[in-house]
């Protein structure tokens, strides 16, 4: 598997190669044009992309990803701020990682986010990977997602939320339930908000076909739920 790391910081982008080169292979860049070429010419299964970079910053980066491509993104930055983490979740990021930060934490997270994605390019096909009813479709094998008949481009992380929701139409899916399950982490208070910025990505992907956002509605308080 091809892993794309971008880091400007030279000790920090060495030290995250030599975590990852044993398993994977890695491809490191310190600026973000060549990082887009990179990107433009080969398979990337995975991108850590620092957000403060000499010419193009990560945000940028991830936006262009999620033009063409859905791997999973993990984004890397000295900035802690929620501000900036709920930016990156909206543009289509699957994990933040503040900086400093524990390399084998970073490894851990590299393979959930790789475990979650390759499950959906497996051949296999059983009925229970698929969800039909109304105007969508999901296809977990083949990460696909169809809505009233027009395909919707969605993040391992986006596909995983509507799945459970999905599965659980008609009943309330506390945020705590939906951040436990999703991103396989404790829930804290502050978690709420990145489970808050991937519904209202998912709800805006999900309002292209017919120009509404009501498919995935918020019970106050409690969570959220698809209806039959």
């Amino acid at each position: 598997m091809n892993i794309l790391i971008v880091d400007d910081e030279r000790e920090i982008a060495d030290v995250v190669e030599l975590y990852l080169q044993n398993e994977f292979n890695v491809l490191k860049f310190y600026t973000g044009e060549e990082a887009l070429a990179c990107i433009g010419r080969m398979k990337i299964d995975l991108a850590i992309l620092d957000v403060m970079l000499p010419d193009i910053d990560g945000f940028t980066i991830l936006k262009k990803i999620r033009e063409k491509y859905t791997f999973p993104v993990i984004m890397l930055t000295a900035k802690t701020g929620d501000i900036d983490k709920i930016t990156g979740l909206t543009l289509g990021a699957d994990d933040y990682i503040p900086k400093p930060f524990n390399p084998l934490e970073l490894v851990a997270r590299v393979k959930a986010q790789l475990r979650r994605y390759t499950q959906y390019n497996g051949n296999a096909r059983k009925e229970d990977d698929v969800i039909d009813f109304g105007n969508l479709v999901l296809k977990k094998q083949s990460h696909e997602c169809i809505y009233y008949e027009e395909p919707l481009t969605l993040t391992p992380t986006e596909f995983d939320i509507l799945w459970l929701l999905c599965e659980n139409r008609g009943k309330v899916i506390s945020s705590e339930t939906l951040f436990e399950t999703v991103w396989k982490e404790t829930y804290y208070k502050n978690s709420n908000n990145t489970v808050m910025v991937h519904i209202r990505h998912l709800r805006e992907k999900l309002s292209g076909p017919t120009g509404r956002s009501d498919l995935i509605k918020t019970v106050w308080g409690v969570g959220y739920k698809i209806e039959e």
